[in-house]
């Protein structure tokens, strides 16, 4: 019994083992064939699975829309790390490396949401501006682009700090040549204005500026991308002129209890001049040599800001009694506002850009001819033929916007409105001047009537600023028009491409296997 239990227990392992051997090759074999039937579905899958898998694309791609609305490239849908970093796509210095370093080591390989590197740091085109953003200040994203930042939180404050701010400058260094002008001029001495009206709005124009001026500075060292990306703006380019027209401007009212004297340094007019030069010479040398940059290219109202520096310049430096020098600005700035007028005045297919509607940023029209008039005055000390030729010609332009009131209805307040108040201003001092010479209770209405709907609307503007600025918080909202893609990413094609690849795949799937058939059968 016992040898026999030992034979009938050595067969039973030996069964046991050929059993083990069977299950072990018929699990290898059934895990290569899951293998080979892996790699095979990657190229060839069934007319099913096919159209799940892009159902299953779709719905992921909806809900990734719902959760980041036109923010495709933000970090919204990561960790809280990498929504932290993503500010310094606009930083000082930034490079992709070390943003990508900074990143997960997932999204390291990875491109971010679709943003290619050329995107970031490259300059983005003129006409990407155009095409990506809307409203007379292109400051509004089509709703069909996406952008750099998220949307579903507040930027840091340099970064919604926009050059644009420099037009609360104009509008009160404007403010305080008109009030100097009219507590000084013989045609409105019937108003008994004291030059401390003047010396006080002067000192406000002064501590705004200094104000403004430390902000974006700070915003320069920080976010310099930031402050690049501006600059390449069609609109706000121009707005790069403010600063030295602001300061210019202060100069020519600079009160006479700081001043005694009535002739000015040359140094001061030096100083502000010769930056304002030569980033006129960059943008009038675009202008001039063509390319994606050239007038027809780029031209909106708001190029009527670098012209009007021109003669602003030209008023300074007869202040300062450097006559030939004035007479070379008021030169280069009449003949560059006609080409510029000409040009808006066409509407150019190259600029449909441009909104239909009238709006406040078609007051910049008659900034140019009444600050030429003015300038014409200065330098020659009369308002002869051609002074009085700028003059009527501003307006003209004047009067046919003020009609049309419905059409400066219905616009949000920004604070580029701010920029739109020293044209009015400068009308105003220029009729005061054409009333000094002209003495009549028609031209003296006129003066007065055009100064208080300048210090109206800069009266206004000063109060909704503030009520923006500290009751309401809603100033500066993110600044989308600096966070635009170079390129468009035409994210709708994509969809289509895989979904004919899948149909593609499937068709093949199913030949395949159908000739696969038809082979094991002949072969049975």
């Amino acid at each position: 019994m016992d040898i026999h239990d030992e034979i009938l227990s050595e067969g039973d392992d030996e069964g046991i083992i050929k059993n083990d051997e069977k299950h072990l090759s018929k699990s290898s074999t059934e895990a290569q064939e899951t293998k080979r039937n892996h790699t095979s579905i990657k190229r060839q899958v069934s007319l099913k699975t096919g159209f799940s898998v892009l159902n299953r694309e779709r719905k992921g791609r909806d809900d990734q829309r719902k959760v980041q609305t036109r923010s495709g490239t933000s970090l919204g849908v990561f960790d809280l790390e990498a929504q932290q970093t993503d500010f310094s796509i606009l930083k000082t210095k930034s490079s992709p490396s070390k943003q990508n370093s900074l990143l997960p080591r997932k999204l390291e390989s990875q491109d971010i949401n679709g943003v290619d590197d050329d995107s970031i740091n490259e300059v983005v085109p003129a006409g990407r501006y155009f095409a990506a953003l809307r409203g007379p200040e292109l400051d509004e994203v089509n709703d069909y682009e996406d952008i750099l930042l998220p949307t579903d939180e507040k930027w840091p404050f340099l970064l919604r700090f926009p050059i644009g701010c420099y037009g609360i400058c104009l509008g009160l260094g404007s403010q305080a040549v008109l009030w100097r002008t009219m507590a000084t001029s013989p045609a409105t001495s019937f108003l008994h204005i004291r030059p401390a009206v003047s010396f006080a709005i002067w000192l406000l124009a002064l501590a705004v500026l200094i104000a403004v001026s430390i902000t974006y500075i700070l915003k320069c060292i920080f976010y310099f991308e930031a402050v690049r990306r501006e600059y390449f703006h069609p609109v706000r380019i121009n707005f790069f002129f403010a600063p030295w027209i602001v300061c210019m401007f202060l100069a020519i009212s600079v009160p006479s209890q700081l001043a005694p004297h009535t002739t000015l340094q040359p140094a001061i007019w030096c100083t502000f001049i010769v930056p304002y030069f030569l980033l006129e010479l960059k943008i009038y040398g675009q202008w001039l040599s063509g390319g994606k940059r050239r007038l027809s290219k780029v031209a909106n109202p708001s190029n009527h800001l670098s012209v009007t520096g021109n003669f602003v310049g030209a008023i300074l430096a007869s202040k300062v009694g450097w006559n030939e020098p004035a007479k070379f600005f008021w030169a280069v700035g009449f003949a560059h506002y006609l080409v510029v007028f000409v040009t808006l005045y066409q509407r150019l297919p190259t600029s449909e850009a441009l909104p239909k509607e009238l709006h406040p940023v078609y007051t910049m029209f008659i900034a140019a001819p009444s600050a030429a008039s003015l300038a014409w005055e200065s330098i020659y000390g009369e308002f002869d033929g051609l002074c009085r030729t700028c003059y009527f010609i501003a307006l003209f332009l004047y009067i046919a916007l003020v009609v049309r009131i419905k059409f400066f209805t219905g616009f949000g307040f920004s604070v580029a409105w701010w920029a739109y108040t020293f044209p009015m201003t400068t009308m105003s001092v220029a009729t005061i001047k054409y009333a000094e010479q002209v003495p009549s209770i028609i031209s003296k209405c006129l003066a007065l009537g055009l100064a208080f709907m300048s210090s109206t609307m800069v009266s206004f503007l000063l109060v909704s600023t503030l009520l923006h600025a500290f009751v309401w918080h809603t100033l500066f909202p993110n600044d989308l028009a600096i966070a635009i893609t170079k390129r468009k990413k035409g994210r709708e094609k994509k969809p289509l491409k895989k979904a004919y690849d899948i149909k593609r795949w499937t068709k093949k799937a199913l030949t395949k296997n159908s000739e696969n058939k038809d082979t094991s059968k002949n072969n049975g």
